[in-house]
């Protein structure tokens, strides 16, 4: 609980950036709306790295905080920050060339692509900033320090909410921006946040306490960080990448179905934020009982924070779905968008807990330095299973977004299962990083 609770509500914390944007943007208009949702897609499908990098991160800083290696782990947070900045301006450089590119992919009609494409390359200007804050606070964690994280996001949401409507409606001496405005905000948001991580480092008032000496390039390290997190970019690219297509099957019914698409799965993606933060608990937990030769303490903890956030995820689901209309209604009143949110929410929801079960055990194998086994899960699952379901059942049943529903729901499913099974081997108890 003491690792958790800090981590779940930094998790929620950083998850909410993208609704309080979302919130504001929808004064725009559906157009802008569907421009910020299809946005978020391509930023996923850009962003697997950073997400293989913070699994290698967590892993590494986790072991040597167990055995009290603490100058090991100070090196490989630096290592880790040092390739999160470089992979964020390589990350910016092919977002900004292919922007206009990628949302025709996507199937957006012109009037949201012109929206889109501004706020995308906004965003990825300043991405890199967003890369150093996500694997910093990575690496705190994987020593045992949440709470600072949690300040660190807390400090980069109120920021973004002073800032959105000064820059998206043109406030003062500033200008109107719309959409952009929006991604701006959250730029200038994480770039303190990120800074005011660097400065904790640095000041020794953390665990995890780093020096200049280790900010020298050191390739070895840097390759173990890469190594681990290969897997897990792997996983993350390829959930990504499914999401993009996902988001395209969507597309095809209309610029309201992506709106309600696209505002559903800030909701959802609200509620998996504690399975993420429970999830980080866990592989820190995980990492630093290996460390200390405690295998099945680990075991015990993993299953521990997947049962607390197995209730979390039913208590969160019930909400979701006896309030889908009104909550979908907060965000953008077209009667056909909250129409077709509600049923995204009301069908789906109930089937996260399965989610919550396949994340959170993921990150806990993630924690052992395991992450073949989970990379390989999702792609079976996402591609062998839930991209063929959505295109087919969309052409079976009416209206075709009930079919698209109903092959994510299914998809999670197995994949919890399979993810379970898998933890169940033990084998992950033998892992060397």
């Amino acid at each position: 609980n003491r690792l958790a609770a800090p981590m779940v509500a930094a998790a929620i914390l950083s998850n909410l950036q993208s609704v309080i944007n979302l919130f504001w943007v929808g004064r725009l208009g559906s157009d802008a709306v569907a421009s910020v949702a299809i946005a978020g897609t391509i930023l996923m499908i850009l962003f697997p790295l950073l997400m293989g990098l913070s699994t290698g991160t967590v892993a590494l800083v986790a072991r040597a905080a167990g055995s009290q290696r603490w100058n090991d782990a100070g090196e490989a947070a630096s290592q880790s920050i040092i390739l999160s900045a470089i992979l964020g301006l390589l990350t910016a450089g092919v977002g900004w060339y292919f922007s206009s590119a990628l949302f025709r992919l996507l199937g957006a009609e012109p009037a949201v692509i012109a929206h889109g494409v501004g706020y995308l390359r906004v965003f990825l200007l300043g991405s890199f900033t967003g890369f150093i804050l996500f694997t910093g606070n990575a690496a705190l964690q994987g020593a045992g320090d949440t709470m600072r994280p949690m300040y660190l996001m807390a400090l980069s949401n109120i920021l973004n909410i002073l800032l959105d409507p000064v820059f998206i409606f043109g406030l003062g001496p500033f200008p109107r921006m719309g959409v952009s405005g929006a991604a701006l905000a959250s730029v200038l948001s994480q770039t303190v946040a990120a800074v005011a991580a660097i400065h904790l480092m640095f000041s020794g008032k953390t665990p995890l306490a780093v020096r200049f000496s280790q900010w020298k390039p050191n390739l070895s390290l840097s390759w173990r960080l890469l190594r681990i997190g290969i897997p897990g970019s792997g996983m993350m690219f390829s959930r990504s990448l499914m999401s993009a297509v996902l988001m395209r099957v969507v597309a095809d019914h209309g610029t309201a179905a992506v709106a309600a698409y696209g505002t559903g799965l800030r909701f959802h993606m609200l509620i998996l934020m504690p399975a993420f933060a429970i999830g980080g608990a866990a592989a820190t937990m995980v990492g630093q009982n290996l460390g200390a030769g405690k295998p099945e303490r680990a075991h015990k903890a993993a299953w521990l924070a997947t049962g607390i956030d197995s209730l979390i995820m039913v208590l969160s689901a019930l909400v979701l779905m006896i309030f889908a209309a009104p909550l979908i209604r907060l965000f953008n009143s077209d009667p056909q968008v909250v129409a077709i949110g509600a049923q995204y929410l009301v069908i789906v929801s109930p089937f996260y807990v399965f989610a919550a079960v396949g994340i959170v055990l993921s990150r806990a194998l993630n924690g052992a330095g395991d992450t073949m086994a989970p990379m390989i899960i999702t792609i079976l699952t996402l591609w062998g299973l839930q991209v063929p379901l959505a295109v087919g059942l969309s052409k079976l049943w009416h209206p075709a977004t009930y079919g698209i529903w109903w092959a994510i729901a299914v998809a999670m499913v197995v994949n919890g299962l399979l993810t379970a099974a898998w933890f169940q081997t033990g084998r992950w108890r033998h892992k060397k990083v």
